[in-house]
């Protein structure tokens, strides 16, 4: 089977994923042959993706969010206005998008929550099995813990949901636990956390680890720090108008994001703490590291992965990143039951059967349930 996937650049935690899956199809005997990794001005690709996939990658630039001026709180009205002026630009990326799936003959298009990626398959609708990944998806789960705070930005969340897996013959949604299928489309299935993670032999060391994209938080956990030097943090972050190592003052230092260095800080770390990313949150669990969330600023879907995460047993959720709760956290919690660890063990099989045994809807009446769909969505 020839594979092809879109991946959502704006969050690591996406392409590591994806990076997770190509792995566990070629190992099959599958070929991952094209990547089409929606991308920004904002973000830098970083180079552990571009080292370890095997397959052809492809620049589109996508829609994604923008920020305040301190680089923390999405702002929602310009995240609007900057990708609504792009629109004929972005439809030039669908086209080449068409193009590279159809040089590819793929078999298989998996869309790693990217927008285009959505679009392409409500606009295009290419003749190939077209299957969605992402936690988010679990948020058509009954079980689902939904924040009572922000009503807008819990519609654009499902809206987005929606768009991300336009006219899909399958939703995978990554979970923190087992939970039973949910209709047709809808199927669970554990974290994909990268094998180099998986045979690590955690210890617990005398440091904080910290983990955040925003730069605007970094500053925040340097702000703690000035106050509270005699406590060791390592913290990285996507800032590259600093050096790639940088120590302000002693025993604190930043790094620019690298795979390698980030793993094997988390394996010795007493524990974690950063935004509410799904992925590093389910690192850490495997690890049975504490974990405190602080959810980006009017992200909902980062308040709802907390939620989800506290559910499960990571740890706490905070306001701010006064890494003094975390301390105080970890003398009372419980570290990470065999159950986790023997569902995502488990997630090479499982995610390898959802998609080999998967037959696209190929009749008139399933095409006809398809075209209700769309209709459905449009009126509501």
């Amino acid at each position: 089977m020839r594979v092809l996937f879109i991946v959502q650049g704006e969050g690591r935690g996406h392409m590591t994923q994806a990076l997770v899956l190509e792995e566990i199809l070629n190992k099959a005997g599958h070929q991952v042959t094209d990547i089409i990794l929606g991308t920004s001005n904002r973000r830098q690709i970083p180079e552990y993706f571009t080292k370890k996939t095997e397959a052809k990658i492809h620049k589109v630039e996508s829609p994604n969010f923008y920020y305040d001026k301190e680089h923390k709180s999405i702002n929602l009205k310009k995240t609007f206005i900057k990708n609504v002026v792009k629109v004929p630009h972005f439809l030039r990326e669908l086209k080449r998008i068409n193009s590279i799936v159809k040089a590819s003959k793929a078999d298989t298009v998996v869309n790693f929550y990217d927008v285009l990626g959505g679009y392409y398959f409500l606009f295009y609708r290419p003749q190939v099995k077209r299957i969605c990944i992402a936690h988010q998806y679990l948020a058509s789960h009954s079980q689902f813990p939904f924040s009572k705070e922000y009503p807008i930005q819990k519609q654009i969340f499902k809206f987005n949901n929606r768009v991300t897996s336009f006219f899909a013959h399958k939703r995978l949604a990554l979970s923190f636990k087992d939970l039973p299928h949910e209709g047709k489309e809808l199927h669970i299935i554990p974290p994909l956390i990268r094998k180099e993670v998986l045979e690590l032999k955690p210890t617990n060391g005398d440091y904080i680890l910290a983990y955040v994209v925003n730069k605007g938080y970094g500053f925040d956990i340097l702000k703690w720090h000035e106050k509270n030097q005699n406590i060791k943090v390592h913290c990285f972050w996507d800032n590259y108008e600093k050096p790639v190592e940088w120590s302000p003052h002693k025993n604190i230092t930043f790094y620019h994001i690298h795979d390698k260095k980030f793993i094997k800080h988390l394996a010795n770390c007493t524990c974690y703490v950063s935004t509410a990313g799904f992925e590093s949150i389910s690192e850490a669990m495997y690890l049975g590291k504490s974990v405190m969330m602080v959810p980006v600023k009017s992200q909902y879907e980062q308040i709802c992965n907390a939620l989800d995460a506290e559910i499960a047993g990571a740890g706490i959720i905070t306001s701010e990143f006064d890494l003094s709760q975390i301390l105080s956290f970890i003398h009372s919690n419980k570290k990470t039951g065999n159950q986790y660890k023997s569902w995502v063990n488990a997630h090479e099989n499982i995610i390898l059967k959802e998609i080999e045994d998967f037959v696209p809807y190929k009749t008139a009446e399933e095409k006809i349930d398809l075209k209700i769909e769309q209709l459905i969505f449009n009126n509501r």
